[in-house]
């Protein structure tokens, strides 16, 4: 595949994770579970991110979501249920994520109109074979109002991504927490932060640690050496491969078009400080790559 198409997808990226991640980094939007009688954030979290898929059960959601302990996952999943349909979870989030963007941007409802028609045919034409929560997002796209339909396109593209991402995880070999040990050791998420952030117990964290330095990923410190610096490079270049299939249905200039329509809108989100750095969904500062 051509570099330029590659590096398309990774702007592609760039420019819309922003817009969706006001739903985990938005005051109004963090607060979604408490308002609806959840046990804070994260069992929001939870129930929200696999909505779209219905009332799922834990080992389904944990095999989907790819590097959360699945003991966190189970205190959640399914006893939410009871407390909150999928279809008002959904709502909720929806008019959340959109109410936290236009008061980033009063002016994005003209903007959305002009990002619609290209970020639709990108989602059409996506294939969702392997993909269940890019398939079960994308069913969700056809709003009336144009800020939801704006960020629930750009959530359809993030899982396809996400989905891509997990794909390449486990073809290097990396099970979840390894996963995890090895992107904070790179500092591409937060180190003090992540192992509790996605439910490991200090033990899990630590056996994964240990089997990657067998594989000379990680060394005694838990930094990465330099064969595991590589492997992250690996894993993300192979990510924004598989990601490209996203670009297909549009030509080049008109895919330039819609990055150079989608960057000031992620830089607005990035300039409000709603996203800190590192973070844990690994999205770059805007000067790094």
């Amino acid at each position: 595949m051509e570099p330029l198409t590659t590096q398309r997808a990774r702007s592609l990226w760039l420019t819309t994770e922003p817009l969706h991640a006001v739903c985990y980094f938005d005051d109004g939007c963090r607060a979604l579970g408490k308002d609806l009688g959840l046990k804070g954030f994260w069992m929001g979290y939870f129930v929200t991110r696999t909505a779209p898929l219905g009332a799922v059960e834990a080992a389904a959601a944990t095999a989907v979501l790819g590097v959360f302990a699945p003991g966190m996952v189970a205190r959640t999943l399914p006893a939410a249920w009871s407390i909150v349909s999928p279809a008002r979870a959904l709502d909720e989030r929806l008019t959340r994520a959109a109410r936290a963007l236009r008061a980033l941007d009063p002016d994005l409802d003209r903007s959305a109109t002009a990002l619609l028609p290209h970020l639709q045919t990108l989602v059409d034409a996506a294939p969702a074979t392997a993909r269940p929560l890019f398939a079960a997002n994308r069913a969700l796209c056809d709003r009336a109002d144009p800020v939801e339909q704006l960020w629930q396109l750009t959530t359809a593209l993030r899982e396809f991504r996400g989905e891509a991402h997990l794909a390449v995880l486990a073809d290097q070999g990396l099970d979840a927490c390894e996963a995890l040990v090895l992107a904070a050791a790179t500092g591409r998420v937060p180190k003090d932060t992540m192992r509790v952030d996605r439910g490991w117990t200090e033990e899990e964290w630590e056996a994964a640690a240990d089997r990657l330095r067998s594989r000379n990923l990680v060394d005694a410190h838990g930094n990465a050496t330099p064969a595991g610096l590589r492997e992250r490079t690996r894993i993300e270049e192979e990510t924004d491969r598989l990601a490209a299939r996203l670009l297909r249905p549009l030509p080049p200039a008109e895919v330039d078009h819609l990055l150079e329509l989608l960057a000031p809108l992620a830089h607005r989100v990035l300039a409000a400080g709603l996203l800190p750095f590192p973070n844990p969904i690994g999205l770059p500062r805007p000067d790094t790559p």
